[in-house]
């Protein structure tokens, strides 16, 4: 036989094996199996594979139907069988004999509704209809509020309505630059308000939600009717604002934050330490009856000349930030039981020093008054910037201090934080370890996805993987807040963003004219 004839049978037997490879791959049945009616393991084909990671599926026999989530899935290899391939010389013994390695689905997932049977083995498991997963969402619905937030991405059609309840927790949300965080947020927090009664305390650093009360025009005039009582409840503090000034006075700061914004140590200054405690007294103002910077600058104390020179000499004495006789403070807002919401415009004061004390004079205040046992939701934005893991200076270390408290002894009190920032590594560790409920959208750091797994560790680390891929605007959904796991694509919002990322018109191709060459100059 010549070589050419030779190579020819061998594609040819190798074509016919490859074929009966992918037959019998094709053959394997999609069946599940489960040992305790709560989770379970499935088979299926590689070929046309439909179930996928955070998925639905149905597992049904001739009697009993349940609604499941594929938790993960995997390649798996067996060995199937030998086959004999040709036979040239008609003796009946193959030309060529190969073991075939089979391929198929492995997976794992959980069963939603488990009081519909127990045990069970090899049933049938296909992916769900959006009707069917919308029959068991109605059914497990709670009698709270529903936040209407967007679709299920794995369900497509079908809308995700997070449990307002679930805000009695703490929250995390994160994602990387251009992940949609900042605009899904706004989506949380408009649904918060026209949905709920809960109050509003939102530190904001990018001036983001400034514009909270003011509704899109393309939002549907009946929406923009309910939403109108709660938007004059929307107040915004910031800086420069002739209407609605960002102030608070010096003599309410907590004496510690006071000492640091002049750098006094309790040991090295302790003479001018102790004299800013005894002119402005404890917590409760109780002093010698300064209340604010001016107070200090002004006072005819000669005891209190070098506290004043000290003010002067690190420019804090400048600062727009204190009222100067002028009334008005963000402190005594958290006192105003006609403010439903209360957005600290942050990215409005001139500098991070100026942002640290209002961060801190607004968390500190609002433990100062946990006693009143009034339910607050504490949103703090870019959270790397209030509470940072490492503190860049003295007030910001005080405001870090505040955050953990809440985030450790809040709860019972009525003060749930609502955190969001862009690597979680940065936030203060134990704020973020304290919170159950977790928003995350796409993240491309390994290390920043390390931290969320081990802090959120109930979510299934199949589903986390799964953020290095998501577009804008998509996130997992885990906690109180959310009836499972689940991946969600955020829907419009019906509010106006106060900021937005910087057009890239510049990165458009621009058009230009048609440039003729001469002798290979250019004419």
């Amino acid at each position: 036989m010549s070589d050419d004839r030779a190579r020819g049978r061998l594609a040819d037997q190798v074509t016919r094996w490859r074929e009966t490879r992918r037959s019998l791959e094709e053959s394997v049945l999609p069946l599940a199996t489960s040992l305790d009616g709560r989770r379970f393991e499935f088979q299926a084909s590689l070929h046309g594979l439909e179930l996928q990671a955070g998925g639905y599926a149905v597992l049904e026999d001739d009697t009993t139907r349940r609604l499941g989530q594929v938790i993960d899935v995997q390649r798996m290899q067996a060995d199937g069988p030998q086959l004999g391939l040709g036979d040239a010389d008609g003796t009946g013994r193959p030309d060529l004999v190969a073991s075939v390695t089979l391929r198929a689905a492995h997976g794992t997932g959980v069963i939603l509704d488990p009081e519909q049977g127990g045990a069970f083995h090899d049933v049938r498991i296909r992916p769900a209809q959006p009707d069917e997963v919308v029959a068991w969402l109605q059914r497990i619905q709670p009698n709270r509020a529903a936040l209407r937030v967007g679709d299920l991405l794995l369900a497509p059609g079908v809308r995700l309505a997070l449990d307002a309840g679930g805000f009695d927790r703490h929250s995390f949300l994160c994602g990387q630059s251009g992940s949609g965080k900042t605009y899904s947020l706004g989506l949380v927090l408009e649904q918060l308000l026209v949905e709920t009664r809960l109050r509003l305390v939102i530190l904001d650093p990018n001036s983001d939600y400034v514009r909270l009360a003011e509704t899109r025009a393309s939002a549907s005039p009946k929406l923009v009717e309910r939403y109108r009582e709660t938007a004059r409840g929307i107040v915004v503090r910031r800086a420069g604002s002739a209407d609605s000034p960002l102030r608070v006075r010096f003599g309410q700061l907590e004496p510690a934050a006071r000492a640091a914004l002049l750098r006094l140590d309790p040991i090295q200054h302790r003479e001018e330490y102790a004299l800013l405690s005894e002119l402005f007294g404890g917590p409760d103002q109780a002093g010698g009856g300064l209340q604010g910077m001016d107070d200090l600058l002004t006072t005819d104390r000669p005891e209190a000349r070098q506290l004043s020179l000290r003010a002067a000499n690190l420019g804090v004495g400048d600062w727009e930030l204190w009222p100067r006789g002028r009334g008005g403070s963000v402190v005594d807002d958290l006192d105003d039981a006609d403010i439903r919401c209360l957005v600290v415009d942050l990215g409005s004061l001139p500098g991070p020093s100026e942002q640290a004390v209002v961060a801190e004079a607004v968390l500190a205040a609002l433990w100062q008054r946990r006693d009143r046992r009034e339910p607050v939701l504490v949103v703090v934005d870019e959270a790397h910037n209030v509470c940072p893991s490492d503190p860049a200076d003295a007030v910001t270390a005080l405001a870090t201090e505040h955050a953990v408290r809440i985030a450790a002894e809040g709860r019972k009190f009525g003060l749930y934080l609502l955190v969001a920032s862009q690597r979680p590594q940065k936030v203060e560790s134990n704020v973020v370890s304290q919170c159950d409920n977790l928003l995350l959208m796409r993240m491309n750091s390994v290390a920043d996805l390390g931290l969320i797994e081990q802090v959120f560790s109930y979510v299934p680390p199949s589903l986390l993987q799964r953020a290095v891929a998501f577009r804008q605007g998509e996130a997992l959904v885990a906690g109180k807040i959310a009836s499972h796991p689940c991946f969600v694509r955020f829907g419009n919002r019906f509010t106006e963003e106060g900021g937005a990322d910087v057009p890239t018109e510049w990165a458009t191709a621009s058009r230009q004219p048609e440039v003729r060459h001469r002798e290979g100059r250019p004419s």
